[in-house]
């Protein structure tokens, strides 16, 4: 059974990868947009963290496996509560 509420908190912490959540027969469309959009701000936010300290970006592909997760469920990414880049 799927912790609904920790992987709207943090989705790393219930699935391993994007397409998971898609895969799910245990969650809503709603939740699995949510969930989505959650990790796609976390992945990004990450990103530009790294880049700011100067470091190489760890999972630069896990944005881009985000992005296809929501692709398949027909949703647009989240520009309203992404981070901005530099």
């Amino acid at each position: 059974m799927i912790d609904v509420t920790m992987a709207m908190l943090d989705p790393t912490m219930v699935f391993k990868e994007p397409k998971e959540v898609v895969a799910s027969n245990e969650l809503t469309r709603n939740q699995k947009i949510e969930i989505l959009h959650r990790w796609e701000f976390d992945a990004r936010q990450l990103e530009v963290a790294e880049e700011e300290a100067g470091m190489a970006v760890r999972h630069p592909e896990m944005f881009g496996r985000v992005l296809q997760a929501l692709h398949m469920l027909n949703v647009d990414r989240d520009t309203e509560h992404t981070p901005p880049t530099k």
